[in-house]
């Protein structure tokens, strides 16, 4: 199979059944909402009847209908309400492989542009039975699930660092700076991941086919995404300043980090013969920057660095916002695209 350069294509498979009114119903769901969560819990949901399902405020007894459930059931069949929520939560899955980037707001902006209601009122109610909906998970994610764009295949080995706390590895890194590019018109450059660690073990001589076909000085700003060991940080060069800047989401002043891609900007420069770019560089570190409150969250904070830079955003985000740009990062990785506004 020839997958085009710029396509992207998710594929994989799964067992759920569906939904299958007065039968066994087998869907695979992520329990829980909170946009904090830390942990992943996989059940089976097994339903006798989508048609039985009751929409109810929380620790409401079944046997009493409240004025409330009475007005929801007025203007929203509670039958189709339910069958909305299973078959939006069955796409999603078949979407993005996992429900690790799923969040409550999710099902309420589907059902609220579905149903053309206003569900405000009833949102308890609803993520109630959506939670109650997802009470026991056996079945592990499709593990046949690909993300593939241009040079890049994503397996939900790779996107299941973006869960939780875990750290995440280069195949996301990489593939995320590249839509960094397309989104930026490429006019800025993120470099491989592996580039830093190639250059301090084989020098410039071992990097520097890496740009044969890239001219780096045609660019606004470069973004090295630097790997030291059990930590991620980012050196940035800008090109009209002529600024190499280092970003270090635990206040780390490496200094002997930014230095090194000084040298290896000069090196460049004279290999292309660009003398302007040779000398009159300065390196800093910006002390005034998101910073991590844990030892787990560095690689996501080196891609929103990158993002914000690239698209020219300020760096308006901290350690609270990382759970809900955990799950934007995965859904943009799997659309292959960034989203407006860091939707």
């Amino acid at each position: 199979m020839i997958i085009p350069a710029d396509r992207c294509v998710t594929r994989g498979s799964y067992s759920a059944s569906g939904l299958l009114p007065k039968q066994t119903l087998q869907l695979i769901l992520l329990r829980g909402f909170s946009d904090g969560d830390q942990a992943i819990t996989q059940m089976v949901v097994v339903c006798s009847s989508t048609v039985e399902t009751n929409i109810r405020p929380a620790n409401q007894d079944p046997n009493i209908h409240s004025d409330e459930s009475i007005t929801f059931q007025a203007d929203v069949s509670l039958t189709a309400l339910t069958k909305d929520i299973h078959v939006f939560l069955d796409n999603f899955y078949r979407k993005y492989g996992s429900f690790i980037p799923l969040e409550k707001s999710d099902v309420l902006r589907h059902l609220k542009k579905k149903l053309n209601v206003d569900i405000s009122k009833r949102k308890n109610a609803i993520i109630t039975e959506v939670v109650r909906y997802q009470t026991a998970i056996i079945q592990k994610p499709v593990p046949s699930f690909q993300v593939i764009y241009k040079k890049h295949t994503l397996t939900l080995d790779d996107l299941s660092t973006l869960a939780g706390q875990n750290w995440l590895n280069d195949q996301v890194m990489n593939m995320y700076g590249d839509l960094i590019m397309e989104s930026a018109h490429h006019e800025i450059h993120f470099l491989n991941s592996f580039f830093h660690r190639q250059l301090m073990t084989k020098g410039y001589d071992g990097v520097k086919r890496w740009t044969k076909q890239v001219d780096l000085f045609s660019k606004s700003l470069l973004l090295v995404p630097i790997h030291l060991e059990v930590h991620w940080c980012l050196v940035t060069a800008d090109f009209v300043k002529k600024r190499i800047c280092l970003y270090d989401s635990q206040g780390n002043a490496l200094q002997k980090v930014a230095r090194n891609i000084l040298k290896y900007l000069v090196a460049e420069a004279k290999q292309k013969q660009q003398s302007a770019f040779e000398n009159g560089w300065t390196v800093s570190f910006d002390e005034e920057i998101p910073q991590q409150t844990n030892e787990n969250d560095c690689g996501v904070f080196v891609l929103e660095y990158s993002r914000c830079l690239a698209l020219s955003k300020p760096l308006q985000f901290s350690q609270k916002d990382i759970p809900k740009i955990r799950k934007r990062i995965y859904k943009e990785l799997c659309d292959c695209k960034l989203h407006e506004e860091g939707r």
